[in-house]
């Protein structure tokens, strides 16, 4: 009797089906062709894959995927379109609703307006962007040292005075509004005569605009604002062409008297480039009392271009916020001392005098 033949275990001389036969050969074809074998002979065959599954035969884990295949977190180009177009439809949505709102506040009155008539809202939403234009693409403003006025509390920003026109002001206070880190607002005290003309009268109060007396700046620094104050007055807007930055005489120091009783710092502030906006080179003095103003400039366009000569020339502008003095040290009674009031006056316009100096040193030229 032969030998019987040893089989491993497992293994089976019968073709089975998948192993033997046509289904063998299409197994071993596939084998050749790259596939990879199960690694196990004769024992239960494994699930036909799908078209496009592992070839292990596992279902692969699926992830959630964004529209027509995209990857997690990213939609298709067509849906990322119409979300943005609906951000952008939504953004012009909430700006015509705001601006509805803001015309129906305006209609019914019903928007605040403090003691003296500042219109905060409109100042800003209106006010400032009238003038923005002008500070940052006509007069290219740079300012410096807006760290100098303090985050909290009142202060009194002082500043010289020029420019035929007082434009210096409002460029000093869209540089507060825009620039400084507490968003802080500055509360100008203006002469008598802006709240004589019909229209600037109103606009001037809108926009926190206050008459130049001590009572009234006193009551706004003890509220915590940020005053501003030009010393020099008309002979510093009206004065010629030819004494440009130099400062004339600053009162009899009533701003430093007021300082002293609200016991807030002082902060110098010096302008550059708006002594040549309207090179004043004459002043007709019979022509001004007759219309009732302080001086009628005669400058190389004015009067003689009509309303085109009252353009302002495209100077570039430096505005420099100078370290405060503080005022909170000196004693109630300090306000009425006449010696004192004068060394803080002569002080703080040296100050901003030697300031006007370096800055013009440092000025490479009047429209650049």
């Amino acid at each position: 009797m032969a030998d019987a033949k040893v089989l491993p275990f497992g293994d089976d001389p019968r073709p089975r089906r998948g192993t033997g036969g046509a289904g063998g050969r299409r197994q071993h074809a596939k084998d050749a062709a790259g596939k990879r074998p199960s690694g196990r002979q004769g024992g239960p065959l494994a699930p036909v894959p799908e078209p496009g599954a592992p070839p292990d035969g596992r279902e692969a884990a699926r992830e959630p995927v964004g529209a027509e295949g995209a990857p997690p977190g990213q939609d298709s180009a067509e849906d990322s379109g119409q979300d943005s177009g609906r951000d952008g439809g939504n953004g012009w949505e909430r700006r015509i609703a705001s601006g509805l709102a803001f015309l129906r506040r305006r209609v019914t009155g019903d928007y605040p307006v403090d003691e003296f008539g500042y219109d905060e809202e409109l100042t800003d939403q209106v006010l400032m962007s009238l003038i923005r234009p002008l500070y940052e693409n006509y007069f290219r403003v740079e300012v410096k040292g807006i760290e100098n006025i303090p985050s909290d509390g009142g202060a009194l920003v002082v500043a010289n005075h020029s420019g035929t026109l007082p434009l210096d002001g409002l460029m000093m206070q869209v540089a507060v509004h825009d620039n400084h880190p507490a968003d802080r607002h500055l509360r100008l005290l203006a002469a008598d005569l802006v709240f004589m003309l019909p229209v600037i009268n109103e606009l001037a109060r809108k926009a926190g605009h206050t008459l130049a007396c001590a009572e009234d700046a006193e009551r706004l620094l003890r509220r915590g604002e940020v005053v501003g104050v030009m010393p020099e007055g008309f002979k510093g807007l009206g004065k010629p062409f030819g004494e440009r930055y130099k400062l004339q005489r600053f009162g009899r120091g009533g701003f430093v008297s007021t300082a002293l009783r609200a016991g807030v710092p002082i902060v110098p502030c010096s302008i550059v480039g708006a002594e040549e906006i309207y090179p004043m080179v004459g002043n007709a003095r019979t022509l001004a009392r007759l219309l009732g103003v302080p001086y009628f400039p005669l400058t190389p366009t004015f009067p003689w271009l009509g309303p085109l000569g009252m353009v302002p020339l495209p100077t570039k502008w430096t505005i420099q916020f100078g370290e405060p003095i503080a005022t909170d040290g000196y004693p109630p009674e300090a306000a009425e001392d006449p010696m004192l009031m004068f060394n803080l006056t002569d002080q703080v316009r040296e100050q901003i005098q030697h300031t006007l100096y370096k800055l013009l040193v440092q000025r490479r030229s009047v429209f650049f």
